[in-house]
């Protein structure tokens, strides 16, 4: 057990800012906050004497006792330092197994903080909503505000996974501290710094899980979606405060409507005062969702909370501006580029200089890994983007009358931050129609002898150079039938037209097509999958689709690592280099003359195992003269995207690598069917091919220069 000493490393600290307190000022004050929540996190989680609980009671007194007054007085600085030195000796006794002193008089002398009601929301006449004005006052506070927005996020999003694992089990006691502490901290920032009606809405939701921790309020489904609405209404405040920080707005007030929020959250209390039973509200088509059974296959350990170690451990980490993270990228891709140029010059190759040469590999090594190291910089994990996900699933099995179970792994999962915020949207989406469209609801379940709690799983894994993400439910699975039919209807098949699966499955993601019986506020218009098509083309993925009727679907969505660079395959065409990626690429090979063929009316095409596919001369798209204009002299690369699929027909293949992606200057950036360049290793450019482009089939001519 090693909570002891972490709790000395925190007190110790705490008596660090107290050196620099000045009397009647606020120097320290957020700090010393931050780190007795840590204490307190610490405390919860492991058990500590008596004395030292009471200890840190205290403490608590007196800096929530200064976070209302707006500063440190001098009494409260000497009454810290105090408690800060009795700390660690307490402490230290207690882990070298001997008797704790008692606690000094000018602690236990201090008032006991006051146990009043939170002040009353200000509610006009006639102003149902209580809308209340949040003025910011950004000259004097910029700073403290970006320091309040960046800390008020990571609780807000804490928030939400709690009051979800509380739904689940409302005896969890860490879930419930730890919710209780969330909105602590942010009443205390937001009084800090005089946002008076989001300390007004964390005290009121504070007082509320308050009467909860004591045993008098069950956590209900009604509690739940207060504590829910309220963690939506104070996301809201700080998305206006973040949207002035930055230019947007500024001075303009922020409203919220919290007035119907905050009488609920009194009537709730007021319940509880009178004595009677606070019994969960009626939701119209929002049934109680019974605990999930834990899967046979999951362990404990992955449904487990971070630990407070684990949280204490983000103080490890730097906070960094995105633009200088991405300069210094950048900036190792240049150095990538020319560490080659310089191993490939050819009057390098005509010195005979052994020491010159192991300084070259070790400069080669040296580079790769600071390469690897810079491109590691970027990549996140996953999981803040898929635990968004348990909210969606339960908001939107509510609407829907359903009870579905969302269940995730991978969560550890690294990949480019900019994928990560690329890939909201389509998850949405994804998750969204599992929801509404795969899970059937109880009773047709129960009539299939399926459970009446429908699951959804949520996956990330790498798979070589790319990421996988699948979102597979046990629903009814894709009614090929349906979605043909509605496809032939729309005109994007003729009908008679011999489709595969997957190419059925295909069509889902066509703009305006759905198979939804009726039109409901959450899907059912024919857009959303379009869009996760749209997004997931945009970067340089796939989507596969696969279902059994009966038994559920699964969606697959294939990403590269990052966008800074992918894996391609390199081609030339004529005295041109170009770049395919190779997530893209089906196949390549030497046709026959009997492979090809020209189709009436679809031009030419190139027979690969029975399949047509649509032959694309790169040399006319182009405009460039190139070795051969007989297919069967040059070499065929299939490549695929979706449904679609075409032959790209090309002189020679010269091999893989990674490359680092340029974007187009502006003579090239209308070019269709470009998606950007790379320096390769001899100094020269790759044109890097927009395959999405390219098998739409367009046979517009590029202007070459």
């Amino acid at each position: 057990m090693n909570s002891p000493t972490n709790l000395c490393e925190l007190a110790d600290k705490i008596a660090l800012e107290l050196v620099f307190a000045e009397p009647g000022k606020d120097n320290g004050l957020l700090p010393i906050n931050s780190l007795l929540g840590e204490i307190e996190s610490l405390s919860a989680a492991n058990p500590v004497p008596e004395t030292v609980r009471q200890a840190i009671a205290l403490a608590r007194q007196m800096v929530d006792a200064a976070l209302d007054a707006g500063e440190l007085a001098a009494d409260v600085i000497k009454r810290l330092g105090t408690w800060a030195c009795w700390m660690r000796e307490a402490l230290t006794a207690d882990s070298q197994s001997r008797s704790i002193p008692a606690l000094p008089d000018a602690l236990t002398a201090l008032p006991a903080a006051p146990q009043s009601a939170p002040p009353p929301a200000v509610l006009r006449p006639g102003e149902d909503e209580g809308a209340e004005a949040l003025l910011l006052n950004i000259a004097g506070n910029a700073d403290l505000l970006r320091e309040f927005v960046s800390e008020a996020q990571e609780h807000l999003h804490q928030i939400e996974m709690d009051a979800l694992e509380l739904e689940k089990d409302p005896a969890d006691a860490g879930a419930l501290n730890s919710l209780f502490r969330s909105f602590h901290t942010l009443k205390g920032g937001s009084g800090f710094l005089n946002l008076l009606p989001m300390n007004r809405l964390a005290h009121q939701l504070e007082a509320l899980l308050d009467l909860t921790r004591q045993g008098k309020l069950i956590a209900h489904r009604a509690v739940i979606d207060i504590i829910l609405e309220g963690r939506d209404a104070l996301r809201q405040f700080v998305t206006e405060i973040e949207f002035q920080l930055g230019g947007e707005g500024q001075g303009t007030p922020i409203v919220v409507p919290t007035g119907k929020l905050l009488r609920r959250v009194e009537a709730l209390q007021q319940v509880e005062l009178a004595g009677e039973a606070p019994t969960p509200e009626p939701v119209a088509a929002s049934p109680a969702v019974p605990a999930p059974d834990r899967a046979p296959d999951q362990p404990a350990e992955e449904e487990a909370k971070p630990s407070a170690d684990t949280r204490r451990g983000a103080s490890g980490f730097v906070k960094v501006d995105t633009a200088k993270l991405d300069s210094l990228v950048d900036l190792v891709g240049e150095l990538v580029i020319a560490q080659s140029l310089v191993n490939q010059d050819t009057d390098l190759r005509s010195v005979q200089s052994q020491q010159l040469s192991r300084n070259l590999a070790q400069l080669g090594r040296s580079t790769n890994e600071l390469q690897h190291i810079a491109m590691s910089l970027r990549m996140v994990p996953i999981r803040g983007s898929f635990q968004k996900m348990t909210r969606l699933v339960r908001d939107v099995a509510a609407k829907a009358g359903k009870q579905v179970e969302l269940r995730l792994s991978g969560e550890g999962t690294e990949l480019d931050r900019n994928l990560i915020e690329e890939i909201n949207d389509p998850l949405i989406h994804l998750i969204r129609n599992a929801v509404d469209h795969g899970i059937e609801n109880p009773e047709r379940r129960a009539a299939e002898g399926k459970p009446a709690r429908g699951v959804v799983q949520l996956r990330a894994s790498h798979l070589g150079g790319h990421i996988v993400i699948e979102v597979e439910d046990d629903g009814a699975g894709l009614n090929k039938e349906r979605i043909l039919a509605k496809g032939i209807q729309a005109g994007l098949v003729t009908a008679g037209e011999q489709l595969t699966d997957q190419e059925i499955f295909a069509l889902i993601f066509a703009p305006g097509l759905s198979t939804a019986e009726k039109v409901t506020d959450i899907s059912g218009r024919g857009v959303g999958m379009d869009v996760v098509q749209r997004n997931i083309s945009k970067l340089r993925g796939k989507i596969e689709v696969r279902s059994t009727p009966g038994k559920g679907s699964t969606i697959s969505i294939h990403l590269p690592l990052t966008l800074a660079i992918i894996d391609g395959l390199i081609f030339t065409v004529g005295s041109e280099r170009f770049i395919v990626p190779t997530l893209c690429v089906r196949e390549s090979f030497r046709p026959s003359a009997a492979m090809i063929s020209t189709v009436q009316g679809r031009g030419e095409m190139v027979s690969v195992r029975g399949q047509l596919s649509p032959l694309v001369r790169l040399y006319q798209q182009f405009g460039l003269q190139p070795d051969s204009t007989n297919p069967a002299e040059s070499i065929i690369i299939m490549v695929e995207t979706n449904r679609h699929h075409r032959c790209l027909m090309v002189d020679r293949l010269i091999g893989k690598q990674e490359v680092v992606i340029k974007g187009l200057g502006s003579t090239f950036k209308q070019c269709q069917g470009l998606a950007g360049a790379a320096i390769l290793g001899d100094g020269r450019v790759g044109l890097i091919l927009d395959v999405n482009s390219l098998v739409s089939g367009s046979n517009s001519r590029v202007a070459h220069n």
